[in-house]
């Protein structure tokens, strides 16, 4: 039997294990500021697992100045979809595919949580593989072993939450950004000369659209998850400031790293990001290198706890949507443990090379996410214009239904028109991609059709049918915040 010292330490160290996970969040919770957004999605991308983005490029044989450009551009385009989801989390309160089931129903939010779940299990099986391809490189670490580690060390921050990913994030940060500030500062100096052999590289139609959509990818896939990091801001934050913090945040990090990435790749050859990344930080000064891997390594276990709690809330919205559950802090740590076991397995087990692994993944999240965020945006910028009944978002029988025909459609359509167009090497090519020479533009087809066809679906809709039912949402939550505070 325990002692009751036993029970109160017990209860202590669970005491800061965040107890929300997709329920709403009270305006007596709310706390944060928007600055805080700009350093937490900087830090997101701050890691060498971006660098190795960059290496994508040359390891087509795509110059590095126009990988740079490829990536910069992809990077926008996929940040400005980010970033105005971003507004979503502190205006509503709410997990940010909980707010889609308006879009999908209830329980047809499910076909977008499915794409989510691919996203966080699949980024977090390439970072664990990168980690422990990198450190086996540099220091001849256990590949397995790695894996393991860093999956659990993710998934502790995961399950301890919200406020310490961003105090971990806000540390982070500070300690990376003069670090690679000085290292970038030399590359333009040339202190780092690289193996003596740069990589030539020109233009190639394919290598650049190829690259563009990995950029666009690689924010795009935050879209999903980004107003779960901003649902604890004061609801009176403006949404204008959220967007550019956000954005400035996370696009100039991935923009930066890149472009160090691209220059690794021309100068050291596309193999290891950490192992080139701890080469060119020798270079500039000895031991300097490995201070620069230590904590980029630190970094990347930190998104890998982000991606493991956003994964969690994607595993308890999509039960809840067939079986209502109590969003505990027991089922908040069950759900990270699972995701912990499931991407560590495929880790460990995975063999191939990561570069062309990072490749085909981002083109397979970028199709599964485009028609999503389409949608989603279209929904709350242009046809409810923000205005949700939130109690209704928790209950198959609200005014949005189990299941929302038009959302499901629009999804459907505009994916299907992208795979003519579609390029995954190895697996499978578009007709209309082979036209045009293997050149990749299905998502942005997938993009153009989506949106369109949702307005065109909504064209009868009418804000007024639903305005009764967003009052007496509000009317509930507030009784319910003035019982709690």
């Amino acid at each position: 039997m325990s002692t009751t010292a036993e029970v109160a330490t017990t209860r202590s160290l669970f005491a800061g294990i965040e107890s929300r996970s997709i329920d709403y969040v009270p305006a007596g919770e709310r706390h944060g500021n928007v600055m805080d957004q700009m350093k937490f999605w900087f830090l997101g991308n701050f890691n060498f697992g971006t660098i190795a983005i960059g290496f994508i490029g040359p390891g087509m044989g795509l110059g590095m100045w126009w990988t740079i450009l490829a990536e910069a551009l992809g990077i926008v385009i996929g940040t400005i979809f980010q970033a105005f989801h971003a507004s979503q989390g502190a205006e509503l309160g709410l997990p940010q595919m909980v707010q889609s089931r308006a879009q999908f129903g209830y329980r047809g939010v499910v076909v977008p949580l499915v794409a989510s779940a691919f996203t966080y299990v699949g980024f977090n099986i390439l970072n664990a593989i990168l980690l422990a391809d990198g450190l086996f490189s540099l220091i001849g670490w256990n590949r397995a072993a790695v894996a393991v580690t860093v999956s659990v060390l993710g998934a502790a921050l995961a399950i301890w939450g919200h406020d310490w990913l961003h105090r971990v994030f806000k540390l982070l940060f500070w300690a990376a950004v003069p670090l690679f500030t000085v290292l970038t500062l030399a590359i333009v100096l040339g202190a780092p000369a690289g193996s003596g052999h740069p990589i030539a590289g020109g233009f190639d139609a394919v290598a650049f659209f190829t690259v563009l959509a990995a950029g666009a990818s690689y924010n795009i896939t935050y879209a999903i998850y980004v107003s779960d990091y901003t649902r604890y801001l004061p609801s009176s934050t403006g949404r204008t400031p959220i967007i550019a913090t956000v954005f400035t945040g996370s696009s100039l990090s991935a923009i930066w790293l890149i472009g160090v990435g691209a220059w690794l790749a021309t100068q050291f050859g596309p193999s290891d990001a950490l192992l080139d990344l701890t080469r060119a930080g020798n270079q500039v000064l000895w031991g300097f290198g490995y201070v620069l891997a230590a904590v980029s390594v630190v970094t990347l276990v930190a998104s890998m706890g982000m991606n493991a709690y956003s994964g969690m809330l994607t595993v308890v919205t999509a039960i809840d949507a067939f079986r209502p559950v109590r969003p505990t802090r027991r089922l908040r740590v069950a759900g990270v443990v699972v995701l912990a076991v499931v991407w560590c397995t495929f880790a460990v087990a995975f063999g191939g090379r990561v570069i062309d692994a990072l490749n085909d993944y981002f083109v397979v999240m970028l199709y599964l996410l485009v028609p999503w965020t389409a949608i989603n945006l279209t929904d709350y910028f242009f046809v409810r214009r923000g205005h949700y009944a939130v109690t209704d978002l928790f209950t198959p029988h609200g005014i949005y239904g189990a299941w929302r025909l038009q959302g499901l459609l629009a999804y459907g359509i505009g994916f299907g028109a992208s795979l003519p167009f579609c390029v995954l090497p190895g697996v499978f090519v578009g007709p209309a991609a082979v036209a045009l020479g293997g050149v990749d533009i299905g998502w942005l087809v997938g993009l153009a059709v989506t949106a369109p066809m949702y307005l065109l679906l909504m064209r009868g809709f009418d804000p007024a049918c639903e305005a009764a039912a967003v009052a007496a949402s509000s009317v509930v939550l507030e009784e319910k915040e003035a019982v709690l505070f």
